[in-house]
């Protein structure tokens, strides 16, 4: 049969990236409590299109995800890149791996676990040298205002904020490690089930500690910055203002060695 995508198009401009989008995947990531946890994930996967070709072949995107059953890590998601170039012929491939990583947190005074899902994302492109790696993670925490609580009379305003990270590392290193660096930079951590001891906790615990936006960033700045294996990392923080009519924010980005 007459392969199309081999042939010449009509206008020869390479494409930098060209692919599928949207999968949907079993996989298995490594956990640090259980040794490895199944999540689903959503999956994009891309190669360099060089201008003399018309079009790549999508269904074998489809067929390297689909003969690929390791765990998410380094090396497994390079091994995929190696298959996915070999089969499309390409100089250049990428895939970025969307999924939710569950932990059983306990509630801080009753003890009772409850699930918390946390937003994870990792990209890895693969060209003719080093392969890229980039690790995504969105963090819910709880921050109160330190001028609310400095100027009322009457508690203070508090707000549910979202801490981003992306980090490039030189070796391997637990999701968990930076859950506990986002959830330990603002007033409280945010949980699933709280029973009425556990919000009166964690109430009088968050208002112990108040923190702007730019704290919050600030610490988890600091404590990127002294991990062993970081290289490089991006923050942004984005405070859900409760009392305000548009949500703050605050970004750090660094190059650490």
């Amino acid at each position: 049969m007459e392969d199309v995508q081999s042939g010449a198009p009509q206008v020869a401009v390479s494409i930098d990236k060209v692919g599928v989008r949207h999968l949907r995947v079993p996989l298995w990531v490594r956990d640090r409590t259980n040794g490895r946890q199944q999540t689903v994930a959503t999956v994009d996967m891309g190669v360099e299109l060089p201008s003399a070709f018309k079009g790549t072949h999508m269904s074998r995107f489809v067929a390297a995800l689909d003969t690929w059953n390791e765990e998410i890590d380094y090396y497994s998601i390079k091994s995929l890149l190696q298959d996915v170039k070999k089969r499309l012929e390409a100089r250049k491939a990428c895939v970025v791996i969307r999924f939710p990583y569950f932990i059983r947190k306990p509630a801080p005074a009753s003890g009772i676990t409850s699930t918390v899902a946390y937003q994870c994302c990792l990209t890895g492109e693969l060209g003719e040298g080093k392969m890229e790696f980039l690790l995504e993670l969105d963090v819910p925490v709880m921050t109160v205002c330190p001028c609310s609580k400095a100027i009322s009379n009457e508690g203070a305003h508090s707000q549910r904020t979202m801490v981003h990270l992306a980090v490039r590392m030189s070796g391997f290193a637990w999701i968990e490690e930076f859950i506990t660096i986002a959830e330990s930079s603002g007033s409280s951590p945010v949980y699933s089930l709280l029973k009425r001891e556990d919000e009166k906790y964690v109430t009088e615990d968050a208002f112990a500690h108040p923190c702007f936006v730019e704290d919050v960033v600030r610490n988890v700045a600091v404590q990127l910055q002294e991990h062993k294996h970081v290289t490089w990392f991006t923050i942004e923080v984005e405070s859900m203002e409760s009392i305000h009519n548009h949500n703050a924010f605050a970004c750090i980005e660094r190059t650490v060695r």
